[in-house]
């Protein structure tokens, strides 16, 4: 079982087996699950989706804090606009990483920046010191929202998921920092 978290516009909490639908808005969208890392085919029914909850449900049982992961509800109408994660990259899981998924007509309005500082912050306050994110080379969508959210290059790796990819990481003195140069502006994603 995941915390909730929650920030001005959002609510992350644990998934449900009644997210299914709204679940499928985002993870059954191409454009969605093209860059997943690791790689991860369109969700392509109802059915499917809430066996992958149910799968995510457990995981999320399973690994001790601050990992998990989380159904993102949007405050100001309650539904369910994506998904989050904070897990443990492999091969020898002792990087954290910080990732989001969203459905497309809720791209651009800066829902990401906030689901990863309240993940970061959570983190942060579970003596992790930096989160890292991982982006597919060719993804410029989420390598600008990553530079967005605070995040800085660290390089390119093979190491994760047998995958080549970039990595960005935040450390607390970037989430403060960030928090303070943001304040009363509205976030982009």
């Amino acid at each position: 079982m995941t915390n909730v978290l929650a920030t001005n516009r959002l609510t992350l909490r644990d998934w449900r087996a009644e997210d299914a639908a709204a679940a499928l808005e985002v993870y059954g969208h191409a454009e969605v699950t093209r860059w997943l890392s690791p790689e991860m085919d369109q969700v392509p029914d109802a059915a499917a989706m809430r066996l992958l909850l149910q799968q995510w449900i457990a995981e999320s049982a399973r690994v001790p804090a601050p990992a998990g992961r989380w159904a993102v509800e949007r405050n100001a109408d309650g539904q369910v606009i994506g998904g989050a994660h904070l897990l443990p990259l492999p091969p020898g899981r002792e990087d954290l990483e910080v990732g989001w998924q969203l459905r497309p007509d809720v791209w651009g309005h800066g829902y990401a920046a906030e689901a990863t500082h309240a993940l970061a912050g959570w983190a942060f306050g579970h003596d992790v010191y930096e989160v890292f994110a991982v982006v597919r080379p060719g993804d410029t969508r989420a390598s600008s929202a990553v530079r967005k959210n605070g995040m800085h290059w660290v390089g390119e790796t093979g190491k994760y998921f047998g995958l080549d990819l970039q990595v960005f990481r935040l450390r607390v003195a970037d989430l403060d920092a960030n928090a303070a140069s943001s304040a009363g502006r509205p976030g982009r994603d």
